[in-house]
């Protein structure tokens, strides 16, 4: 059995525009249904959803049968936390709050195998290697390993260049929620000072040569990103996607009810 081939990164390196969506009901049966609607992949969030390693594995192997890619959002870029999400089968973590080149460095070392790297060695027993099925994984799973990190402070804008130029890093995605946050405007991120911020941001993450993502829930905002040149960003939430359906239909029989 051959590695499985991360098409996500390949499609960000030949800078093809990939449309996402988040998964925070932290739910399998949630996630296959958005597995089969056509986006280009799925964030499974570990910071703000109440998931764990067992739910995102539970995740992972029910998106696995699609045409869709598996990122995954950790709480924090813990060299532990990661080795472990490697290892039932994510290629690609979303790390959220970083600040530094120094951190980015300390990142990809823990998403790669020594030499290069400090990421355990366990892959006998793990679903990342199907449990030795795929007898090059050792030596082909770095190449296929995909690192994107949060820009979502101040620091994190100030240190934008040097965490783009880390080797390793494949991808910088705004925050827009926390950045706006850091720039005093928490609750509105589309303060004229904010969406200056991201619009600077995203240019100065394609100069340097890196795939830029962001979220966004509304088409005129995200239509605007990808104009500013985002190649990857996820346009919807399933919580929100469920919460607004739902809203909607009370709504559409609530005012119409002839008992009211």
């Amino acid at each position: 059995m051959n590695i499985s081939k991360n098409t996500f990164k390949a499609a960000l390196r030949g800078n093809e525009l990939q449309i996402g969506l988040w998964l925070a009901m932290a739910d399998s049966y949630a996630a296959e249904i958005c597995a089969g609607a056509g986006f280009d992949w799925l964030v499974v969030d570990g910071e703000h959803a109440p998931n764990d390693i067992r739910s995102i594995l539970a995740q992972l192997q029910a998106l696995a049968p699609y045409p869709v890619h598996s990122i995954v959002r950790p709480p924090v870029g813990d060299v532990h936390l990661i080795k472990q999400l490697l290892d039932i089968g994510a290629q690609t973590l979303l790390i959220p709050m970083v600040e530094s080149a120094e951190q980015a460095r300390n990142l990809v070392s823990a998403m790669q195998y020594p030499p290069l790297g400090v990421r355990g060695v366990g892959s006998a027993i793990a679903r990342s290697s199907r449990w030795q099925a795929m007898a090059k994984y050792l030596d082909e799973a770095d190449a296929e390993i995909c690192l994107l990190t949060q820009i979502e402070t101040r620091a994190g804008l100030q240190n934008l260049e040097a965490i783009a130029a880390v080797d390793g890093v494949d991808g910088l995605f705004i925050g827009p929620s926390d950045l706006s946050a850091s720039l005093g405007h928490r609750g509105d991120p589309i303060h004229p000072e904010v969406q200056s911020a991201i619009a600077d941001a995203i240019g100065r993450i394609r100069k340097a040569g890196k795939a830029a993502g962001i979220l966004s829930t509304t088409e005129e905002i995200s239509r605007k990103y990808i104009s500013l040149g985002c190649n990857f960003i996820a346009v919807g939430a399933d919580t929100m996607l469920l919460a607004d359906g739902a809203r909607d239909l009370a709504a559409q029989f609530k005012s119409s009810s002839p008992h009211q």
